[in-house]
């Protein structure tokens, strides 16, 4: 990247002085030119007026005219030749031509009254021009003026100033080259400490160590931006160890259970048939509480595994709610609970049908599980133009103000002794809130210990792809 920078630098300092000064230096030549020509010419024009009074075309004697032209020769360093209307020349300032005849095509072009522009030979560094000489009255040609002058001087003072901006380009081009590259360093010195800690994370250094970068707003943003991430990997990745561990330990648990039971049988001698059944009963129990973590877990690892793999249609919620209550209606009349059911409306809404169904059923068997004897549960659904909302309330335990942020962390458990009596697996309440955030709904939780709980579930009615 630095070396991208110091090209940019350089092509946004370098080239624009380089045709900058180019097009100074032309724009000069060409201005002192065209300077020149327009004196030239206001000096011909001087000198052609002078002819109207003078019999110097014809006879080729008048001592002003002479000095005249001898004067604008010396002052622009030229040569120049004046003709008559037969083409005879009648002064030449380099005395070669005189008394001979002039025939040249752009001279009998300017006695036929044709166009005079001035020709500019860049190559021999001359200018010609033609200027006619024209009877005030008659307004007839008489002549012609042909005047060659040297623009060397123009030339070498061009020559001298390219020679200065040559000088001064390359000695700024140097110091942008300079500036480019230790600018282009201290752009690039942030990036690359994100790019070492980088690095030294993916070598398994500690990630908590984060990276400090001071300088510019954008360069800081990157450094909390990237801090924020390694956070945030940090935080998933103890928890990952903390499922890991939760799940070893719960896992691990009933089976020492039924190795302690199995080894207690074989320790004893003629052992009652009642004692066997006893314990068998409890390695089932160790067993089936077994199998319930096995089958929780594996629907947490199918619902993360699937998260975008929803099947999503159009339900009657009224009717999923209801069949859901009938299904769990035998299990609270064991403790006699009351199941209330209170439908506002009809709702359809937009979801899967069996993970909703899933997450549903965990909140209303938990608030029968965890009820008082001749408790009540509630259930209402309602909705409005954008969301259903689920509300399940009951009388039972309650719970602790301090664990209800955690409740819904895998494995997590308010009463471990109780959750282990009524075969909870600490799992459900974590595939509940997976479940509805696949629906892009939330859940809250409202409880106090003593008085009973009160889950709120608002899911949008159109699913949000």
């Amino acid at each position: 990247m630095r070396m991208y920078l110091l090209l940019v630098f350089i092509i946004l300092g370098v080239v624009p002085l380089s045709f900058f000064s180019f097009v100074l230096l032309n724009t000069f030549e060409e201005k002192a030119i065209n300077n020149r020509i327009s004196a030239i010419q206001s000096q011909g024009n001087v000198l052609s007026n002078k002819f109207n009074t003078s019999v110097y075309l014809t006879t080729g004697e008048d001592t002003e005219v002479e000095e005249e032209v001898t004067r604008l020769s010396d002052i622009y360093s030229g040569r120049i030749v004046i003709v008559n209307s037969n083409l005879k020349v009648i002064k030449d300032t380099y005395s070669l031509e005189e008394g001979k005849y002039l025939i040249a095509e752009d001279v009998i072009k300017c006695l036929s009254g044709g166009d005079n522009t001035p020709v500019n030979d860049k190559k021999t560094h001359y200018l010609r021009l033609i200027y006619p000489i024209t009877h005030n009255e008659s307004k007839e040609i008489m002549g012609a003026i042909i005047m060659n002058f040297s623009t060397k001087d123009i030339q070498s003072i061009r020559d001298s100033m390219e020679r200065r901006v040559v000088l001064y380009a390359l000695t700024l081009a140097i110091l942008i080259f300079v500036f480019a590259f230790y600018f282009s360093g201290i752009l690039t010195k942030p990036l690359t400490s994100v790019v070492n800690s980088i690095d030294r994370m993916t070598d398994g250094y500690n990630m908590e160590e984060g990276i400090s970068i001071k300088g510019y707003n954008e360069i800081e943003k990157i450094s909390d931006s990237f801090n924020h991430m390694i956070n945030r990997m940090q935080k998933l990745e103890n928890s990952r160890q903390e499922f890991v561990s939760n799940v070893s330990h719960e896992l691990k648990t009933p089976i020492t259970s039924i190795k302690v039971l199995a080894d207690s049988l074989l320790m004893q001698e003629d052992t009652p048939v009642e004692l066997y059944r006893e314990f068998l009963l409890d390695i089932t129990e160790e067993i089936e509480r077994e199998n319930k973590i096995i089958n929780d877990l594996l629907s947490l690892v199918k619902l993360d595994k699937t998260a975008g793999d929803m099947h999503i249609t159009a339900m009657n919620i009224n009717e999923l709610l209801e069949q859901i209550l009938k299904r769990l209606t035998p299990i609270a009349k064991k403790q006699n609970i009351d199941i209330i059911y209170e439908s506002f409306r009809p709702v359809i809404a937009e979801v899967d049908e069996v993970k909703l169904s899933l997450a549903i059923s965990n909140l209303i068997e938990n608030a029968i599980k965890y009820n008082i004897v001749d408790g009540w549960v509630r259930v209402s659904l309602n909705a409005d133009h954008k969301y259903f909302f689920i509300k399940i309330s009951d009388s039972g335990i309650g719970i602790p103000e301090e664990a209800q942020d955690s409740i819904f962390e895998r494995f997590y458990r308010v009463d471990k002794a109780r959750s282990r009596e009524t075969g909870g697996t600490g799992l459900g309440l974590a595939i509940t809130k997976n479940v509805i955030q696949m629906h892009r709904g939330a859940i809250k939780v409202y409880s106090k210990e003593g008085e009973g709980s009160t889950f709120n579930v608002r899911i949008p009615l159109n699913y949000i792809v």
